[in-house]
């Protein structure tokens, strides 16, 4: 997959807000892919054909996190890599969720990795990204995320990238093993330069628009390429407690 041109803008802010009536046109659609990142929506749907809705519900339920913090971070990290996908033209190759310890805790680890290479030479290019989802959400909380995003250099941390890379070598589709052994190789060439090691803070919250963010984006380096995203959400915790009632409810038998 290649990544997209650039644009020549070495910082990029982003920020979303609901339209009239939107919420009810994406729902349907945002449930199945909070489900879709937690399992496979085909082998969700064996599940069906096998047990009936209920009892399915009942495995894609126990994947997925009941507590609203594990609820809100996890939602920060599908909705972080779906706009990688769709607005970067880096693949977010491995849904990480779906490799949880515990459902309700967190994976440690780079929140979200992007991977590609560019159009001309085909190197590989790399998105290091964090992903923060707060009802309120203030200067500290960007503060550390950016902490995290400059940590090793500001490279992909190498347990993130082995992870990825082992799962991609795991499948059976030789792009996937392409992909997967330039991540791995990547944990001992150390080969891109910064400036093909791009970094996203995506922030969800009930409060905005933030000047923090901003405030961020401004101090960031010049060295590479910087997208800063918020997603502003009145009803923040009311929106994803709604949203993963109706991605946990598969139907009636």
């Amino acid at each position: 997959m290649q990544r997209h041109p650039r644009t020549g803008q070495t910082q990029v802010l982003w920020t979303y807000v609901e339209k009239g009536g939107g919420r009810d046109q994406i729902r349907h659609d945002l449930a199945e892919t909070i489900r879709s990142h937690y399992d496979r929506l085909e082998r969700i749907a064996e599940d069906v054909d096998r047990l009936g809705y209920k009892l399915a519900a009942k495995i894609l339920s126990a994947a997925m996190p009941q507590t609203p913090r594990g609820r809100s971070g996890d939602l920060g990290e599908i909705l972080a890599t779906e706009l990688v996908e769709e607005e970067i033209g880096l693949r977010v190759p491995v849904r990480r969720l779906r490799y949880k310890d515990g459902r309700n805790m967190a994976m440690r680890g780079d929140d979200f990795i992007g991977a590609g290479y560019d159009g001309a030479g085909q190197k590989l290019w790399l998105l290091k990204g964090e992903a923060k989802s707060n009802k309120v959400l203030g200067k500290t909380t960007v503060t550390n995320a950016r902490k995290v995003l400059d940590r090793d250099n500001g490279r992909c941390t190498p347990e993130s990238l082995l992870f990825v890379a082992n799962r991609l070598l795991e499948s059976n589709d030789s792009h996937d093993n392409e992909l997967g052994r330039s991540l791995r190789d990547e944990v001992g060439l150390k080969s891109p330069r910064a400036g093909r090691i791009d970094h996203m803070l995506f922030t969800v919250s009930g409060n905005g628009p933030l000047a923090s963010l901003k405030e961020d984006l401004h101090a960031a380096g010049a060295n590479r390429h910087h997208y800063v995203v918020n997603i502003h959400i009145e009803d923040h915790q009311d929106f994803i407690a709604a949203m993963y009632e109706e991605a946990e409810d598969l139907g009636d038998d």
